[in-house]
């Protein structure tokens, strides 16, 4: 259990000083935005001047208090460590280490810089933590509505674009912060799993209840059990079937791993899904 938290804030730490010199070199000097909390903190940095990790702190803390009860008490604090230590490298390289910008050609910056940003993220989830709150506001939001999270993770993308393109009058360089997005994306599922973004998981289990209940509470309510046989001794299993994102595999895998050791977890690609929302 020590190790495996000793991982996670290695993870953290890396996907850190990744994000942070994305951010300052790259994205803050061309004028480029990226999605979510740390979008917003950019972009506001455009707007009144002030240090963009002190922005990213102000817009992240009262999500945080507010949706903690949606995370879990570690995943809390691994995130609050991963937004605190974001914060404070990008406004140390900017304002102590004064890290100048590695192109000025918006082209290179978006693409270089949206791939360097998503392997800093996917770093970061992958220590079981997340560098900003829009995750946490797209929770709260579908535990109220009937909105998905997801779309209201890609209503605010669209707010940062618009208003990156309003504040500059510049549609070029809303169509490049998107880009760049883009880039972040592909990149965080291409470090996560290198694959499509969904997977199929079929887990035989002796434990499929006490799965079920740990697979419902971290990762939602959809999925199916299926019954069948040993091919040998024909004896009774059950079998768990799951339709999951990438970014969620690694705790899955977790659950598995914490719940029963014996358990046979299969991943396979999703190359198509129809249905229930998809």
């Amino acid at each position: 259990m020590v190790s495996g938290e000793v991982k996670n804030y290695v993870y953290i730490v890396l996907g850190s000083l990744l994000l942070s010199f994305g951010v300052v070199s790259f994205f803050i000097p061309n004028a480029i935005v990226t999605g979510g909390t740390s979008g917003m903190a950019i972009l506001l940095h455009y707007l009144f001047a002030l240090p963009t990790g002190l922005l990213m702190i102000a817009v992240n803390a009262p999500l945080l208090l507010i949706g903690a009860k949606y995370l879990g008490r570690h995943f809390t604090i691994r995130t609050i460590v991963a937004i605190g230590l974001s914060s404070f490298l990008i406004d140390f390289f900017t304002e102590v280490l004064h890290v100048n910008a590695l192109t000025h050609n918006v082209t290179l910056a978006s693409l270089f810089g949206g791939a360097i940003i998503g392997v800093g993220l996917g770093l970061i989830l992958s220590g079981n933590a997340s560098a900003g709150g829009s995750t946490i506001l797209a929770k709260i939001v579908a535990s109220k509505t009937a909105i998905k999270a997801s779309t209201v993770i890609l209503c605010i993308d669209i707010f940062i674009i618009i208003a990156i393109g309003f504040i500059f009058q510049d549609i070029d360089l809303a169509m490049w912060s998107l880009v760049s997005i883009y880039v972040s994306a592909k990149s965080i599922d291409m470090f996560l799993t290198r694959g499509p973004s969904t997977k199929v998981v079929h887990i035989v289990s002796s434990k499929v209840e006490l799965l079920c209940e740990k697979i419902v509470t971290n990762l939602g309510p959809a999925g199916t059990i299926m019954e069948g046989s040993g091919i040998f001794e024909h004896e009774a299993k059950k079998m768990i079937f799951l339709v999951v994102e990438n970014r969620k595999i690694r705790l899955l895998r977790d659950i598995v791993e914490q719940n029963d050791k014996e358990a046979f977890m299969v991943v396979m690609e999703a190359s198509e899904l129809l249905g229930r929302g998809h």
